[in-house]
């Protein structure tokens, strides 16, 4: 069984997110990037398939610029066997990519495709779903279990109520939470073996798709500073500042 992982370049989840000064975009400036943290997840999940003998290929997919095949090497020195970047500007909406995603399950045929829930700089959590919607296969999004058994593919499912299972005819689409495991550091032998993997860098054109997005960016800003808090000498005071300064009572 071939499993397919699409990835994605953002800002270092350690960085401090800066905004440029006109308030038009995240400053992008010198700014270390890597790959989103739930795409880890997704990679290191296909790599723990194929280490079990359940997956025989992992291939890794990722939309974006030249710069993003950093991210493509990282994961095929995490495993993955080899890499897709269809080459358009950083930062597509979901239904591009989405679209652009399902062209390439359709030519690649894997039996499971596994992506990250969400990206840590949009924010979206929509890219998993619009997939398996343009495709019409079964999913299972915010994974913190996967098994693959027979043809079926059960996935635990995190929820606001607790947890659910589901069992998922493939092929079908996987999103992973944070809970699923915990992705390994790439050794240095594999970080070397990455270079010499197959990357392939395709077009939109080539799967008959237009990146156009549908959505405009109108202004940034950094979210208002919390001001620090006080202490109380006594529930009486606590409950005067409460009823005459908070106003809540």
């Amino acid at each position: 069984m071939k499993v397919l992982v699409a990835i994605k370049r953002v800002i270092d989840y350690n960085v401090k997110v800066r905004v440029k000064a006109d308030n038009s975009d995240v400053d992008l400036a010198n700014v270390k990037m890597a790959m989103n943290p739930f795409c880890e997840i997704a990679v290191e999940e296909a790599v723990r398939l194929k280490e079990s003998g359940v997956a025989s290929e992992v291939v890794v997919v990722s939309v974006g610029s030249k710069s993003c095949e950093e991210q493509i090497r990282a994961a095929m020195a995490l495993g993955a066997d080899r890499g897709i970047r269809i080459d358009a500007e950083d930062g597509p909406d979901s239904l591009s990519v989405a679209k652009l995603l399902a062209k390439v399950v359709e030519q690649e045929q894997p039996g499971l495709v596994i992506l990250g829930k969400q990206a840590i700089d949009s924010d979206n959590n929509q890219t998993g779903q619009m997939l398996a919607a343009l495709l019409n296969r079964p999913q299972g999004t915010f994974a913190s279990e996967v098994k693959v058994e027979g043809e079926q593919v059960i996935v635990t499912r995190e929820i606001d109520g607790g947890l659910q299972t589901v069992a998922l005819d493939m092929p079908a689409i996987v999103t992973t939470d944070l809970r699923l495991n915990e992705p390994r550091y790439a050794k240095l032998p594999d970080i070397m073996k990455a270079k010499r993997k197959p990357l392939e860098v395709k077009a939109p054109a080539d799967y008959g798709v237009t990146v156009a997005s549908k959505l405009s960016l109108v202004s940034v800003e950094l979210p208002a500073t919390r001001q620090a808090g006080i202490k109380v000498a006594s529930v009486d005071e606590l409950i005067d500042k409460l009823r005459n300064e908070a106003k809540v009572i």
